[in-house]
């Protein structure tokens, strides 16, 4: 056997094709019985391929943009649709950049098509690189949180798009955290580059859903509108399981990863490695000063690809192990776990690191993850998880009440 084919099997040993090609029979949230097979939009080439005829074609794309076991960019020329260029978000087009890298403009080595990076010198494509497209096919998948930039990487598109009357076109993916909303709203002066609008943590929506919502809430910028069109998923509902088969960023690297990372990923605002640093990032957290209270121990180091100077790097970490935490939990509670951050706040020794965000570089701050300006000081406090919740009221009903004007699917 090919080593590519070693590895992609080791891959989808990681990333099972739960959902795709599957016969979804479930109940909706109406009680109405969903039957047949589940297709992603990328999948539905049929009801795409029609409206891309004639047309001059960009798309913004990285790895997990697929249709069976090709890329979308490969069927697309394959099947003589005429790709200009391919735009690319953080990662990069073939996913491979660590995060918070800046990628650099190329040439695809595979396709031979320009490769533009709005992870670099812009995050917005230009006049001059819209110029030659009439219609910028988005085909990437999402994991439903607010700081996962790829939802900002549509935002910026759109807003470039509508200022030079380009349509978007979104081939739908499910979202893998679409079964509850949670956390609090993002208070305007946190807007940062893992937050752009005042939505929670955990959001609910795939990204076709969302880019309705920026259309109709009048977030993009200047409030224009961009022309859009959504490939829905076929057969899906937001209650439903979906592995992916493709790992969709480096640290988000198995299906148990992507289910913690909205309550794990707060931890890269806490003075505690979080798993960078090993195979299995945003499942472990760590600490050199936990020794002696919990008995789980690990030792990041530098990771090219994924984490080249993790916090910590080189020392051995003590604290939870969470690699079999059953994450059936949040399908149950519809929450994230704020316990974790509660628990090892009072754990630590050294409590007046806990949020300093000077002491490594690799920190971001608490506020801009979370969105809000109280929680560091609730968790000083020792506020209890029920208060904590309660401070995200009333924005966090308002919102959910909101997003169902958005909806594709129940």
């Amino acid at each position: 056997m090919k080593k590519k084919t070693i590895a992609f099997a080791l891959l989808l040993s990681v990333f099972a094709l739960t959902a795709c090609g599957q016969t979804a029979k479930q109940k909706s949230s109406t009680g109405k019985t969903i039957s047949g097979k589940f297709k992603t939009g990328a999948e539905q080439t049929e009801k795409y391929f029609p409206l891309l005829k004639g047309k001059r074609v960009a798309i913004l794309a990285n790895q997990t943009s697929i249709i069976g076991d090709e890329t979308t960019v490969d069927v697309l020329l394959r099947n003589k649709i005429n790709l200009v260029k391919i735009f690319g978000p953080e990662h990069g087009f073939r996913g491979n950049a660590s995060a918070g890298v800046h990628v650099e403009d190329a040439v695809d080595a595979k396709t031979g098509i320009k490769e533009i990076s709005l992870y670099g010198k812009h995050n917005t494509p230009t006049k001059e690189e819209l110029a030659d497209v009439d219609v910028v096919i988005f085909d990437i998948q999402d994991v439903g949180v607010r700081f996962y930039t790829y939802i900002n990487s549509l935002q910026h598109l759109m807003e470039a798009c509508a200022v030079n009357n380009k349509e978007v076109m979104i081939l739908d993916r499910p979202n893998p955290n679409g079964f509850y909303i949670d956390g609090p709203i993002l208070d305007p002066k946190h807007k940062s580059g893992i937050g752009l609008q005042p939505i929670p943590i955990v959001h609910g929506l795939t990204v076709g859903e969302y880019a309705h919502m920026l259309n109709g809430e009048g977030w993009l910028k200047d409030k224009v509108k961009c022309k859009i069109t959504v490939i829905k998923n076929a057969n899906y509902t937001h209650e439903m399981p979906y592995v992916l088969p493709v790992k969709p960023s480096p640290n988000l690297n198995t299906a148990q990863s992507i289910l913690l990372y909205p309550s794990t990923c707060l931890f890269e605002g806490i003075y505690i490695n979080h798993g960078r640093g090993t195979q299995f990032p945003f499942t472990v957290l760590g600490t050199p000063y936990f020794k002696g209270k919990y008995n789980f121990s690990y030792t990041p180091t530098g990771i090219k690809g994924m984490a080249e100077t993790p916090i910590f790097m080189n020392e051995v970490c003590y604290g939870l192990d969470l690699r079999k935490y059953d994450t059936d939990i949040f399908r149950k509670t519809k929450q994230i776990n704020i316990s974790w951050v509660i628990e090892l706040y009072k754990a630590s020794p050294q409590k007046e690191d806990f949020f300093n965000s000077k002491l490594s570089k690799q920190m971001g701050t608490i506020e801009k993850l979370v969105g809000v300006s109280d929680f560091r000081q609730q968790i000083i406090a020792g506020k209890s998880e029920k208060e904590i919740r309660a401070s995200w009221e009333p924005g966090l009903s308002e919102y959910k009440q909101m997003r169902k004007k958005y909806l594709l699917y129940p």
